[in-house]
């Protein structure tokens, strides 16, 4: 049977039974379409271990793929095969006794406090055109390092979501398909609050809380990819938004912030992942070094 349309039920299914994100069908669509596409895979029937096995020797040796990269293909396959076999596309399991690589153990890469107050204070003074871009583009910055939000949190958040009068962004839908509720500090309103007040004076009623400047829609993905950009030309900071976002959570460690606190603002499932912050946090470690007792000496 053509695999295409054996995938295509597969991704609906994910999507309405199983109520996967639509970031979770686009990499599950993007992975089976590499390993169909590279191994002239038509029919169901001619997948085999041999060649899953050489899919992701071509990947680990001639792409180059480091072992998260691999384990996200492994991962994303092997829900599909396991969807084939139950509904019986598929008699063999392609991926048994497969062995998956180590993963590395980084530290989560952010930017100093100085260029974090410098970013925010270039993407304030850019010289724009519009005044509208001054205050929308130092409130999406300011959102990412107040508030640790993720590129497509920020994207999809909603005007109704943000809430001055009691200081919360309500983050619906967030990773994992769970709400969430950050507060908000005062630095971060009185920004946001310039904003709201200029996106109000040229009318922008579209529901997205960051809105386009020529259109009366929200803010798009490609908007800000080139936003980014030129911040990271004007500044001179390298940076990605999710480094801003081990920004927020490596400052706020350093401020003082419990890691239970931490955790659910930044919406992690498992505590343990915001305990990596504590090792990215060189000050915070200084802090807990003076309190040795032979330091007396």
């Amino acid at each position: 049977m053509d695999i295409e349309i054996i995938a295509r039920k597969f991704y609906d299914y994910s999507l309405f039974m199983r109520g996967y994100s639509k970031g979770t069908i686009d990499r599950y669509r993007k992975i089976i379409d590499a390993y169909r596409v590279h191994m002239k895979i038509t029919e169901i029937e001619q997948v085999t271990e041999m060649n899953v096995r050489q899919m992701f020797m071509y990947g680990r040796i001639e792409r180059k793929w480091c072992a998260s990269t691999f384990i996200a293909y492994y991962m994303s396959l092997r829900v599909f095969f396991a969807w084939c076999r139950k509904e019986g596309y598929l008699k063999i399991d392609p991926l048994k006794d497969f062995e998956l690589p180590k993963m590395e153990k980084r530290l989560p890469r952010r930017i100093t406090k100085q260029d974090a107050l410098k970013l925010l204070e270039i993407a304030y003074n850019y010289p724009y055109a519009w005044k509208f871009l001054r205050y929308r583009n130092q409130a999406i910055f300011a959102m990412f390092l107040f508030a640790g939000l993720r590129k497509n949190e920020l994207l999809n958040l909603k005007y109704t979501d943000v809430d001055l009068e009691n200081m919360t962004i309500f983050v619906r839908q967030g990773k994992g398909n769970k709400d969430r509720i950050v507060p908000m500090s005062y630095t971060l309103a009185d920004i946001l609050k310039k904003y709201i007040a200029e996106r109000k004076r040229l009318n922008k009623t579209c529901p997205q809380f960051f809105a386009s400047l020529n259109h009366n829609l929200g803010y798009t993905n490609n908007g800000l990819k080139r936003l980014v950009e030129q911040m990271r030309k004007a500044s001179g900071i390298v940076f990605t938004i999710h480094k801003l976002r081990h920004t927020f959570a490596t400052l706020m460690l350093e401020g003082g912030c419990d890691i239970y606190s931490l955790s659910k603002m930044m919406g992690h499932s498992d505590i343990k992942t915001t305990t990596i912050y504590l090792s990215a946090s060189v000050e915070l470690m200084r802090s807990q070094i003076t309190k040795h007792p032979l330091n007396d000496l």
